[in-house]
């Protein structure tokens, strides 16, 4: 990343996207997407197959849901191969799944997959907000493996990871892209993201890093 990344966070939620109200926090031992997302997503396929613009397929490779620790080693697939597709430095598989694993298990963070495969995963960090009571969502990292990219998995797990966060009890979500990823821009702008201050008009916000 560098001085053009900039820092988006959702300022407003499309009304298709929108269930009213907040879903309770649930247990950690839940790890289904809330019944009433689940139902919308069964009825959103059953009416696709009615007029014939969704095959039996394309449901399953679109199918999204949270990971378990059973996950754990997908999840470690999917991240070590996104870090090599990139050039970037990673120290395993294995590895980075002992380490999903314990931040599965320390509460704070949630993995959303999704495909077969998995094919694709949103990892989303919560931390309590200084300001209110609510907690603060991360989207630390969004990836669809490059076989089935522009399909509409990513969006599928994006809009998995926007109803997590507000079931955990999150008040608004931030995540962080580089100036010339124009799809990723597109996809979170498309879900009510900016990454302006007071408005449409408003000063650019921007995302800085160092290392320590």
């Amino acid at each position: 990343m560098d001085g053009h990344d900039v820092d988006l966070r959702v300022t407003k939620e499309p009304v298709d996207d929108v269930l009213p109200g907040r879903p309770q926090p649930s247990s950690d031992d839940d790890p289904q997407l809330p019944r009433t997302g689940a139902l919308r997503w069964q009825k959103s396929v059953a009416r696709a197959r009615r007029f014939g613009h969704m095959s039996e397929a394309t449901a399953r490779d679109l199918a999204v849901r949270c990971a378990s620790a059973g996950d754990a080693n997908a999840i470690g697939q999917l991240l070590h191969g996104f870090n090599r597709e990139y050039d970037e430095a990673t120290p395993g598989p294995s590895v980075l799944a002992e380490r999903i694993r314990w931040l599965m298990g320390a509460g704070d963070t949630v993995v959303v997959i999704g495909g077969p495969g998995p094919d694709g995963l949103a990892v989303l960090r919560f931390r309590p907000d200084i300001w209110s009571e609510s907690l603060e969502c991360y989207l630390a990292e969004l990836y669809v493996t490059p076989g089935r990219r522009g399909q509409g998995l990513g969006r599928a797990l994006m809009k998995a990871a926007i109803e997590q966060a507000r079931r955990h009890g999150a008040d608004r979500m931030e995540l962080s892209t580089s100036e010339d990823d124009v799809t990723a821009r597109a996809l979170y702008e498309s879900l009510g993201f900016t990454n302006r201050e007071r408005g449409p008009d408003g000063p650019a916000n921007y995302f800085y890093e160092r290392e320590l």
